[in-house]
Parts: structure tokens; C-alpha cells; sequence
């Protein structure tokens, strides 16, 4: 929206079908996690524009951000979360987001992680729902400012 463009959604059942159909011509664009268009990008197969992100993705360094485009309110980024039953006692939740923590920092995950351009964004379990918070407000005044309907 901030772009000021008019484009149509086409839907995909994946990021490859999707990325495909960029490649081929038959779609201007798409927007993926780096980690799934990574290989294009490095076997020149598309052209990277923007990374939405707040700060420039490692594994594409001289790809602007969004916002260092001038795209006002552009920023997104695609995150994986681990959840658990709402009842699930503190402790445990704990014990769990420590232990991953763990595994995240370990040289042989962070080997597999950085060719894909995955960077963790360790965050702690407050910080984690008032993320989850924040998107669901920013996604609905997304869809709203958009006149989005859903039937």
C-alpha cells in the first residue's frame, strides 16, 4: 500500500509454485522468506528488490530494506515461533525457550541457519507474545486500511 501500486493477489499451494511463476514470466513478483528464495537469488534466476525487514538480511547484504526505499510502514518480518498449550505451566515454558536458546547458539545449527539467511530472533516469552500482539493489531489495520472482506 505504501508502494502505491494496484497488484493481484494470485495464490500458490507453495513458495516454489510461486517463485516458479515469477521465473517463468507469467508473475511480476512475489514476496517469500529469504531462506526459500535464497538459491534463485544466488543462481540468478530472479532479482532480489527489498527484503521487508527492519535491517538488511546478512545473506543479502546489498538488498535494501523496504523502508530504506521509502516505503513508510513496510516493514515485516517472517518469523517462526515455538507455542504451547495455553495451560502449560510457566516453568516449563521456560525450561523450553531456554533449552532453545541453547540449540539456536550452537556453531553446527547456526552453520545450517546462515547460507539460508535465517537469523533467530531470540525473544523472551513476554516479548514473544506482545509480538504475536502487535501483528494481529497491525494485520488487522492492514486489512481494514486495505478494504479487505472476507466472506
Amino acid at each position: 500500500m505504501s508502494a502505491g501500486f494496484q497488484a493481484t493477489h494470485v495464490p500458490f499451494k507453495s513458495g516454489p509454485d510461486a517463485i516458479t511463476e515469477v521465473m517463468t514470466g507469467r508473475v511480476d513478483f512475489c514476496c517469500m522468506g529469504v531462506s526459500s528464495a535464497l538459491a534463485f537469488i544466488n543462481d540468478k534466476k530472479v532479482l532480489p528488490l527489498a527484503v521487508s525487514t527492519a535491517k538488511r538480511s546478512s545473506a543479502l547484504p546489498d538488498v535494501p530494506t523496504s523502508l530504506e526505499l521509502g516505503y513508510k510502514d513496510s516493514d515485516y518480518t517472517f518469523w517462526m515461533g515455538m507455542l504451547a498449550p495455553a495451560k502449560t505451566p510457566a516453568a516449563i515454558v521456560e525450561k523450553l525457550r531456554v533449552e532453545t536458546l541453547k540449540a539456536l547458539a550452537a556453531p553446527e545449527v547456526q552453520a545450517k541457519f546462515k547460507p539460508q539467511g535465517i537469523e533467530p530472533m531470540p525473544l523472551t516469552v513476554a516479548e514473544f507474545n506482545a509480538l504475536i500482539k502487535r501483528e494481529i493489531e497491525a494485520n488487522k489495520a492492514l486489512v481494514k486500511a486495505a478494504g479487505l472482506k472476507f466472506g
